[in-house]
């Protein structure tokens, strides 16, 4: 990893991060330089070593959001912190229904944290956003002494095109609507606490960390009004469609036994006292469609590899406005909430 480093200050004399790397001298420029854009790869062509990059992301309005990634362990099955810093903002872009174009990427990088490690986060990233088709063009570095212990958060901003005629928001759910959901629920954050905690299990466990644009592109490309698209992320599917039903003044009801649920996430809930229903998911959606639209939106959902799985789940109904039902596997109906907190603290 070190062969080509050059002086005057070699990186390779410095294999761990000191607070130096972020005091804006020949140890931060070296990092860029030697580390960063190196990693980054194609994906930073365009990167500038000014403070702003200038972009023309194309007609259409712009959609613009920005997160903060915390995860422990920093690489898990499935994904990395890396991975995750991409594809979370690029997701969070598509469920406005935009093309993802340009990301920046600052990291608050704990002294002490190995640049081995950092290297191999910043090559994550690199792949992550060819394979999301997105830009990272500018970014910044600080070093923290006593930090969290997690060795490094990442704070990912990003703009996206959103198209001429596509509106997309969580007010226009309608009673009526089909609810879709994209993909296997619960994967991330159970992956994540395998990890973490040692968990074995017959299946292992992986996270569903995937990039998302390319599902909601052919989703539009149908033809078809989509009304609400939203990623499963903290708080997962129970979170999302309590949002959705306050926000719009609709009740919202689905069918529990049609979850898809793997059975070695029911298991890790099971063994953890979660409810599925609230484990963070990266790379799985809920949407919301006119009836008469459904099958067609689960057709070109299911030709691309990220919807492959997706499902009815539920409908958006007149009754109980605000609030979230569910039916059970016995026949009954219980409320939903969204989890009184973070219940599986720094997964993303």
């Amino acid at each position: 990893m070190t062969d080509g480093w050059s002086c005057p200050v070699p990186l390779r004399d410095h294999p761990r991060i000191t607070m130096a790397h972020g005091g804006g001298g020949e140890l931060g420029a070296d990092l860029i330089e030697h580390l960063f854009l190196p990693a980054f790869g194609d994906a930073a062509t365009d990167a500038t070593p000014t403070d702003a990059a200038v972009l023309d992301p194309g007609p259409g309005r712009v959609a613009f959001t920005t997160d903060s990634y915390v995860v422990r362990p920093l690489f898990f099955p499935g994904g990395d912190i890396g991975e995750l810093a991409v594809f979370g903002t690029v997701n969070d872009l598509a469920m406005a229904g935009a093309r993802p174009v340009a990301l920046s990427t600052a990291f608050v990088l704990d002294e002490g944290l190995e640049l081995e490690v950092l290297d191999r986060v910043a090559r994550s990233m690199g792949r992550a956003a060819g394979r999301a088709g997105v830009r990272l063009v500018t970014g910044d570095t600080k070093v923290v002494d006593g930090g969290p212990g997690d060795g490094l958060t990442i704070t990912t901003a990003g703009i996206g095109v959103v198209p001429d005629g596509v509106d997309i928001g969580p007010t226009r759910a309608r009673p009526g609507d089909a609810m879709i959901v994209s993909g296997p629920l619960g994967r991330h954050g159970t992956a994540v606490m395998s990890a973490r905690d040692g968990l074995a299990f017959d299946t292992p466990l992986t996270s569903d960390c995937a990039p998302l644009a390319e599902l909601v592109t052919a989703m539009i490309a149908t033809g078809t009004d989509v009304h609400v698209l939203r990623d499963l992320t903290r708080g997962g599917l129970a979170a999302a469609l309590c949002e959705i039903a306050e926000v719009a003044g609709v009740g919202v009801h689905y069918d529990e036994p049609s979850l898809p649920i793997p059975r070695e996430v029911d298991a890790a809930c099971r063994l953890l006292g979660l409810d599925p229903v609230h484990v963070a998911n990266e790379g799985t959606l809920v949407a919301m469609v006119a009836p008469d639209d459904t099958e067609r939106v689960l057709a070109a959902m299911r030709r691309i590899p990220e919807g492959e799985g997706a499902t009815v789940i539920g409908t958006i109904v007149d009754e109980h406005p605000g609030r979230v039902t569910a039916r059970t596997s016995i026949g009954g109906t219980r409320i939903v909430t969204r989890p009184l907190g973070e219940q599986l603290p720094r997964i993303c």
